[in-house]
């Protein structure tokens, strides 16, 4: 599909602090996890890329621990070393996910996620994760990624990246999460340097059809009702939706950013000893 190509480009731009397709960059150390490569393919690919414009600050491994089994250990001292790393690059997830037990269920996916969403976090870093898609299509096209709603449901966004075929030089990619606005953009690929290039945005914002459980949000919380607080059980009890708890709340965490800019209503999904909790939030719109 050229994922690993996107995801070369945007390390070496983040290590160089070259904007990207016009957008600024924030310079950086990047650690690149190549984890299905070997050194002599990446150097090419590299070369071939980028040609002999080498950087300092793009770091490469090809082998790395497990999470539970040492990773989160590797990239905390990989960060204690480089204090000015920016972004880690993970590709691809499969490789550093445990071994055995129960992988496939909704609560691991969002424990696996949650725990390097939570590394991320406490070091101040973007934590990058590449995944697979489903070969069946989807109404949602996010609902293509492999495995269960757990895996989008603990992360801050996603992009997707998408070919009608194989073989073609042109690609989709589509941009969803908390602290970004949807964006659909069209890419191209150079035949010669193997970087993907940005042929056009949507000609008009990218505008999604009316989302249901967003506007019954809107509808639970008002300028009469601004908070709003519970489960995510209770929280399908009050919307009064068919949709599982689960699904409910992968919803809104990967809806959170339109949730926000079309209807201003903060959400936020946390963590306690009792258990998780869901908080909806209405604030004014900013001038």
């Amino acid at each position: 599909m050229g994922k690993s190509f996107l995801m070369a480009q945007l390390a070496y731009h983040v290590s160089m602090g070259l904007p990207l397709w016009g957008y600024p960059v924030h310079k950086g150390t990047v650690l690149y996890l190549a984890l299905e490569d070997d050194h002599r393919r990446l150097q090419g690919r590299l070369y071939r890329m980028f040609g002999m414009d080498g950087t300092n600050d793009l770091l490469f491994a090809i082998y790395a621990k497990q999470l539970g089994l040492g990773l989160e250990e590797q990239l905390k001292k990989f960060v204690r070393q480089h204090p000015d790393t920016k972004l880690i690059i993970i590709d691809t997830l499969q490789k550093v996910r445990e071994v055995g037990g129960d992988k496939y269920s909704y609560a691991n996916d969002y424990e696996v996620v949650g725990k390097l969403k939570r590394l991320a976090d406490d070091c101040g870093i973007c934590l990058l994760l590449v995944h697979h898609t489903r070969k069946q299509q989807a109404d949602d096209k996010f609902d293509m990624i492999s495995g269960t709603n757990g895996l989008l449901g603990a992360a801050d966004g996603a992009f997707l990246l998408q070919k009608e075929k194989r073989t073609d030089g042109s690609a989709i990619l589509d941009v969803a999460g908390r602290d970004q606005q949807d964006q659909r953009m069209y890419l191209t690929k150079d035949r010669e340097r193997l970087v993907w290039e940005l042929e056009r945005l949507e000609t008009e914002p990218w505008v999604e059809p009316p989302d249901p459980v967003l506007e019954a949000v809107a509808a639970l919380v008002t300028a009469d009702r601004p908070a709003w607080g519970g489960t995510a059980t209770e929280l399908a009890a009050a919307l009064q939706t068919d949709m599982k708890p689960n699904a409910l709340a992968m919803r809104l965490n990967v809806r959170a950013g339109r949730l926000a800019a079309e209807y201003h209503i903060r959400y936020e999904n946390s963590r306690s000893h009792a258990g998780r909790s869901i908080t909806l939030t209405l604030e004014p719109p900013q001038a």
